[in-house]
């Protein structure tokens, strides 16, 4: 399994806020930025600040996604 955030660049986009924006708002480290950007595991305290800031829930943010194992 890994994480995706594709529904967070959607709602950001949706939201008119843009991620320089949500990363200074919030506090987010530029290291923390570029995991979320490649879809790398984040400290589930940085996902619910996100939450928080835009008032939704942590499955409106980021799902699991099976990986095909051959």
């Amino acid at each position: 399994m890994k994480i995706s955030y594709k529904k967070l660049w959607v709602l950001l986009i949706q939201r008119d806020i843009t991620k320089v924006t949500l990363r200074k708002e919030l506090g987010i480290s530029t290291s923390t930025m570029s995991k979320l950007n490649k879809g790398e595991e984040v400290a589930l305290s940085v996902l619910l600040r996100i939450c928080d800031y835009l008032d939704c829930d942590i499955g409106d943010i980021c799902e699991a996604v099976r990986i095909d194992s051959k």
